[in-house]
Order: C-alpha cells, then structure tokens, then sequence
C-alpha cells in the first residue's frame, strides 16, 4: 500500500537488484561521505536517512554514529532495508515519507538525503519536516545531479531537456543552503552492469543512444551536496 504523498521512482522500485549494483558503483572514491564529514561528522550522533531505499548506506553510517534511523516510503524497499540492518542493534528503520516524518522535534543531528525526494521546488512540506526533526546545530544534506557538468551531467539535461539548474540554484539559495559541487565517478563492474544501469536511469532509445555513443564501464559524474546548519 502506498503512503499519501509518495512519488514512484521507477529505477530503485522497478529494478532494486540493478540499483543495488548501481549503488555499489557510485563514488567509489567516498567523496560525497567526505564532504559531508568535513561539515558535519556524524561520529557518535544519531543520523538519518531520509528515502534509504534498500539501506545501502545505512550500515557505513551505523559504524560511526550513535544511532541511526532510515525512512523509506515503499514496503518492499523498506522490507529490504530492515533485513540488510538486521543484526546492528542501533539501526532503525522506519515506514514513512519526507513529508511526514515519524520522528519526535529535535531528535536527530545529522539528515542524508541522496536522489530522493528533495529535487528542488516542490519539496517545501519535506523541508519543514527537516527544519523540526533537526536539532540545534544540525545538518541536513541532499546529495543530487550537477546538470551543468560532467558526461553524466549532459546524459541528465538530455533526459530533462526543461531541467533549470539556475532556477534550483535560486530555489536552495532562498531558503540558506549553500552548495559544494563534487567531481565523483560512476564506475561498473562490466560493460554489462553498465548497460543495465543506464537502461533503468533514463528511458530506452536515450539509453541506447547513451550506449552506442559511449564506451567502457565507468562515467564521470558531477553532483551538488547541499546543505544547511540549523542554528547552535
């Protein structure tokens, strides 16, 4: 049954296993966990994971945090995610959208939102929920596309050709996020897990353009960490 307010996202809900390869070959460096580390380490603090899909992250945020707590809107990514954490006693996952958060006010210090959800305008109810679950001096970061760079970046703006990156630019600026732009890569075991991934990220003649025009297993990949601290 689908919780109110809850938007498909054809790729982890159509193709969990694919994405879970997908997930795997996503900034193997760890740039975007080190970003977020140099602004707010979540070492002994309670962190959550708002969209966590299949909890792919949650385990590598549980070994440094107090306590973490996944939110995920979809019963069997949520039931994946429950089983993945099964065994580490300070996980806990959690039915429930960003618009509608099942957390108490001023409970968490740490909020890890990757794809999911926050994509600009539009997501005002899920940035109120943020704003009330966070405590004094918490962090909030959304992980998403940089359109305006990158070889993946110019796959994206060819899928959403009325994508306006200026105007979601604006939109975060408002509301005092500040933005890093990070340089990661997409790197596949094989071109046959490529192939698989590109085909569930974007629809099926841009995916075979994608394909034909390029070569090899791995992407370079421009992303925006945005991000806001609550006042201390």
């Amino acid at each position: 049954m689908r919780l109110p307010g809850t938007v498909p996202s054809p790729n982890i809900w159509d193709h969990p296993d694919v994405y879970e390869a997908e997930n795997r070959g996503v900034d193997p460096d760890g740039v975007i966990e080190a970003a977020m580390r140099a602004r707010h380490d979540w070492a002994g603090q309670v962190l959550l994971d708002v969209g966590c899909g299949t909890g792919f992250h949650l385990p590598y945020f549980a070994a440094d945090a107090a306590r973490v707590v996944g939110v995920e809107p979809h019963p069997p990514l949520l039931a994946r995610a429950r089983h993945r954490v099964r065994d580490l006693p300070t996980v806990q996952v959690l039915a429930g959208t960003a618009q509608t958060l099942p957390l108490p006010d001023a409970s968490v210090d740490v909020v890890h939102a990757r794809w999911a959800y926050f994509f600009g305008p539009g997501c005002e109810p899920g940035l109120a929920e943020l704003d009330r679950v966070l405590r004094r001096g918490g962090t909030a970061f959304v992980v998403d596309n940089d359109a305006t760079r990158s070889t993946f970046g110019a796959w994206f703006r060819r899928a959403l050709p009325g994508y306006d990156p200026a105007a979601v630019e604006r939109f975060w600026a408002r509301r005092g996020w500040q933005r890093e732009s990070l340089d990661i890569r997409w790197e596949m075991p094989d071109r046959a897990v490529f192939e698989a991934v590109v085909r569930i990220e974007f629809t099926p003649a841009l995916a075979e353009e994608i394909l034909a025009e390029h070569p090899g297993s791995g992407v370079d990949y421009a992303v925006n960490l945005w991000w806001r601290t609550t006042p201390g």
